[in-house]
């Protein structure tokens, strides 16, 4: 049975980050975007403090959790104006498939860097022609006596220009029957032949975003991670807990916004009376805080569930709850907007630059569509579209 009502340690470990969060807050992350810099000053004393891998192996030099836990770190840095992106990319992702399916070399290489932050490492998944559709992936490895050679170019990579080395999702011809099935390797950034070029986004985050190509990378053969044959088992590892994270970013996203409007409609006085005495007012903000408590209970069901190792189940939960977050962010954010009128898209509240970020939550890393797909035929049964 999944208890709804989270345990004392859960609800120390978010009032801890809470407080961490708010010595840094919206301002910091405005100024470090604003500078061209990433928030490394958060980035190190949230490692230092054991959050950034606390969901990875204590023999590791992680904290023993799961995404539970790590999930609760990055909706509370979001909900203080501060989230930091690269934790759904190196500890959720990187992390997991190397302590599910690494080799002891690449646990004891890797683990203990992602998990205090002093190493980070990207994922690469999406293409221009496949967007996350695995099946047609065209990034290929083909052995070369003891190596593998890879070719390929990604899309749409956060974090390369910051990142030690990316976990690229390629595909490898199976011998027996031909067909190509998706493998994972670990690709050091100074390795030849592996290129990145910056994406220019009208989207402003600290995050920069890239186009990598691969031009016959030459890999040894410890540079894959897990089992060739595993295909997208593997891959769906690091996929859920993508999903899972996303959904804590955009509740904390959303969170951050309510509060900002919470606090303006107490204060705000027109006719006497402060504007969220008005139900029009105070009504919205309600159904958008209702929202986001849903999207978090569900976000909780797919972090436990995948905890348990029941992968299946987590699937269908993750993709519910990264829906509902992404939709909740949106409404808490438009509405956080509308609260302050004129104000709300000023510098001085910090609002307006996340109109365009809260959409990221219904587009990446799956977009709404793509999950109303898999719950129609996984879920409901009915028949594909495609």
């Amino acid at each position: 049975m999944t208890s709804v009502i989270e345990s004392e340690e859960h609800r120390a470990l978010r009032s801890a980050v809470a407080a961490l969060g708010g010595r840094y807050g919206r301002d910091y992350l405005t100024r470090t975007i604003a500078d061209g810099r990433h928030p490394t000053e958060l980035w190190s004393e949230a490692g230092a403090l054991g959050y950034l891998g606390v969901n990875l192996p204590e023999e590791y030099g992680g904290g023993g959790g799961g995404i539970a836990e790590l999930s609760i770190v990055l909706e509370e840095l979001g909900a203080a104006g501060s989230p930091l992106l690269m934790l759904v990319v190196s500890p959720a992702i990187c992390g997991t498939v190397i302590s599910r399916f690494g080799t002891h070399e690449q646990k004891r290489a890797w683990l203990p860097g992602l998990a205090d932050g002093t190493r980070t490492m990207a994922f690469g998944i999406t293409e221009p022609d496949a967007g996350s559709n695995s099946h047609r992936i065209t990034t290929t490895a083909r052995r070369d006596g003891a190596d593998w050679l890879l070719t390929g170019r990604k899309v749409f990579v956060s974090g390369v220009d910051q990142a030690d080395a990316t976990l690229i999702v390629g595909r490898t011809e199976d011998a027996r029957t031909g067909t190509l099935k998706p493998c994972l390797f670990i690709v050091p950034r100074d390795t030849e032949g592996f290129s990145r070029h910056p994406i220019d986004m009208e989207l402003t985050a600290a995050e920069k975003q890239f186009e990598l190509v691969l031009d016959d990378v030459r890999l040894p053969a410890q540079a894959l991670v897990g089992d060739e044959d595993a295909g997208l088992l593997q891959l769906f590892a690091g996929l859920n807990p993508e999903r899972i994270m996303t959904a804590a970013f955009a509740i904390g996203m959303g969170r951050y916004a309510l509060a900002r409007a919470v606090a303006y409609a107490r204060e705000r006085t027109v006719w006497k009376s402060p504007i969220g005495a008005h139900q029009a007012v105070a009504h919205p903000l309600a159904q958008a805080h209702i929202s986001l408590e849903l999207a978090r209970l569900m976000m909780q069901k797919a972090a436990r569930l995948y905890d348990a190792g029941d992968d299946a189940g987590a699937g269908e939960a993750a993709n519910m709850a990264k829906y509902a977050a992404g939709e909740a962010c949106v409404q808490a954010v438009d509405q956080a907007v509308h609260t302050l009128g004129g104000n709300g898209l000023t510098r001085e509240f910090g609002l307006a630059s996340l109109v365009t970020a809260a959409r990221v939550a219904r587009i990446a890393p799956v977009s709404r569509e793509m999950i109303l797909n898999y719950v129609s035929h996984q879920t409901l049964g009915l028949p594909k579209s495609y």
